[in-house]
């Protein structure tokens, strides 16, 4: 019969100690890079394979951490959630943690789930996307002492629990000053309907950028649902006035591309601009505002490693998009 692998094992074959090796398995943060290499290859040559039972029992956690998947909306902005859950996979799983994925079609059904999964795996955290002014999962979550961090600030107070976001006010800003800076003072804004904390973020960028430089929004901001018909049908209607845009800016990809449409048989160029970058949007050659996901997820890992071993670290954390040019600006 073969010999039993163990950590002992693994720790002689990478000549480090037993407690080295436990803490590539548990906490392989605190463990440099060239020694965690080291010990991931031993356990891969010897085929060491932990003893997962043994390992909750010991410290006490189960090594998993949930995050839901988004609804599927148009196919274009859904890509974006996608990064970001393959980015925290990738992160979690360097860190010694899986991720378990849930469905959910609106918070009420979530919050259920919540209750759910912690009593059937006995997760030691979440990760939430999609934050809200009012949001109840947060607050359901707290009451219950359930460690979380949220992708997405929490729009009512931007203390409490820690989160990861991305700056969409600087994004949307760094848009419109490169419009401006090619010469362009009839700027419109294609966004979603005021109270949407993302969309009030983005459009805020814009709004600023313009006031500052001295030009009057008055009649360029337009609000409407997600999607390539809503945008083509908003810049459809503006191109339509007597003084009409020569510049667009939209809160997202999907609008952006409808705007195309419509800028496509205007009388004169239009220069449109979406947000989030998504491979639609390179693939058509669309100029738009690209999110650090793989960054975003990184430090919600990090911050959700630092809560569970009681090592704090900066609980907020706002990471600066940027713009990517392309052919439509």
């Amino acid at each position: 019969m073969a010999e039993k692998v163990t950590i002992a094992t693994v720790a002689r074959h990478a000549q480090v100690s037993r407690q080295t090796v436990s803490n590539v398995l548990n906490a392989p943060h605190i463990v440099r890079e060239e020694t965690r290499q080291r010990v991931q290859e031993a356990i891969t040559a010897l085929g060491y394979r932990a003893n997962q039972a043994a390992r909750q029992m010991r410290t006490g956690r189960s090594r998993l951490i949930a995050v839901r998947i988004e609804p599927t909306r148009d196919g274009i902005n859904g890509s974006v959630l996608d990064r970001f859950l393959h980015g925290l996979t990738e992160t979690a799983d360097a860190a010694g943690y899986r991720v378990l994925l849930y469905t959910a079609r609106d918070d009420d059904q979530e919050i259920t789930t919540y209750d759910d999964l912690l009593g059937a795996y006995d997760l030691d955290a979440f990760v939430l996307t999609g934050t809200k002014h009012g949001d109840p999962r947060t607050a359901w979550l707290a009451e219950r002492e359930v460690p979380f961090v949220t992708f997405g600030r929490p729009w009512d107070a931007l203390d409490g629990h820690p989160w990861v976001d991305v700056d969409g006010a600087a994004g949307t800003a760094q848009v419109t000053r490169h419009l401006l800076d090619a010469g362009h003072r009839r700027i419109a804004f294609l966004g979603w309907p005021t109270g949407s904390g993302v969309g009030d973020d983005r459009c805020a960028g814009w709004r600023t950028t313009m006031t500052a430089a001295g030009l009057d929004v008055a009649g360029l901001r337009r609000e409407t649902e997600d999607g390539i018909a809503e945008g083509e049908r908003e810049l459809r209607d503006l191109l339509a006035r007597d003084a009409p845009p020569t510049a667009v800016v939209c809160a997202s990809d999907s609008l952006a591309l409808g705007a195309l449409q419509a800028a496509r048989g205007a009388a004169a160029p239009v220069a449109v601009v979406g947000f989030d970058d998504t491979p639609v949007a390179a693939a058509v050659g669309l100029s738009s505002v690209s999110q650090p996901l793989s960054a975003a997820a990184a430090r919600c890992v990090d911050l959700l490693t630092g809560l569970l071993d009681g090592q704090p670290t900066d609980p907020h954390v706002l990471l600066t998009p940027a713009l990517v040019l392309r052919h439509t600006a």
